[in-house]
């Protein structure tokens, strides 16, 4: 919700990746990113297919998916599923970047799953006209380097830096682009 929190009573709330004002509804979040709840159901399915629920999920960190009953079902049939995160690299690693990549790395071990880590250094180089080519340069090395101490499986593991890589990905977002 992107309206900011006029009136509490009134059920509005703010999220954005940077604050979260009033009390948050977490259904109407789900509505708006067209995502589903974690359910029982949906635990019960990570649990037959990796022995164990994670802790975040037992402790209620994630709410809401997009799809994961759908790879699960796929990685049922033999398919390995394959992993994809990011960081827009603004700043240092704080713990709201560090508990979701502790997660992918856990689906990474448990599905033996390739990780495509993308670092989008271009948006946020042109989102804000005060920050320099250096200084974004910078954040992604120091960021890397907070990724690799995640632990992910470098054999397994590609991070993709969008200034760097710009031939693979240029003419994949100008096929998106153009639909």
């Amino acid at each position: 919700m992107e309206s900011p929190a006029e009136n509490e009573d009134n059920g509005e709330f703010k999220v954005t990746p940077w604050e979260v004002e009033g009390e948050v509804d977490y259904n109407r979040l789900i509505e708006k990113f067209g995502t589903q709840p974690v359910t029982p159901e949906l635990l019960q399915k990570i649990k037959k297919a990796t022995g164990e629920i994670h802790p975040m999920l037992k402790l209620g960190y994630f709410f809401s998916h997009r799809d994961f009953d759908w790879i699960l079902d796929r990685n049922e049939k033999g398919e390995k599923p394959y992993l994809y995160t990011g960081r827009g690299p603004s700043g240092m690693v704080h713990m709201g970047h560090i508990m979701p990549w502790i997660f992918t790395k856990y689906l990474q071990d448990k599905f033996d799953s390739k990780l495509l880590f993308q670092l989008t250094d271009d948006e946020k180089f042109l989102y804000s006209q005060d920050r320099t080519q250096e200084e974004v340069k910078r954040y992604t090395y120091e960021n890397i380097l907070d990724i690799i101490a995640v632990g992910f499986n470098p054999k397994k593991t590609r991070i993709i830096v969008d200034t760097k890589h710009i031939r693979y990905l240029y003419p994949i977002a100008t096929e998106i682009a153009k639909r």
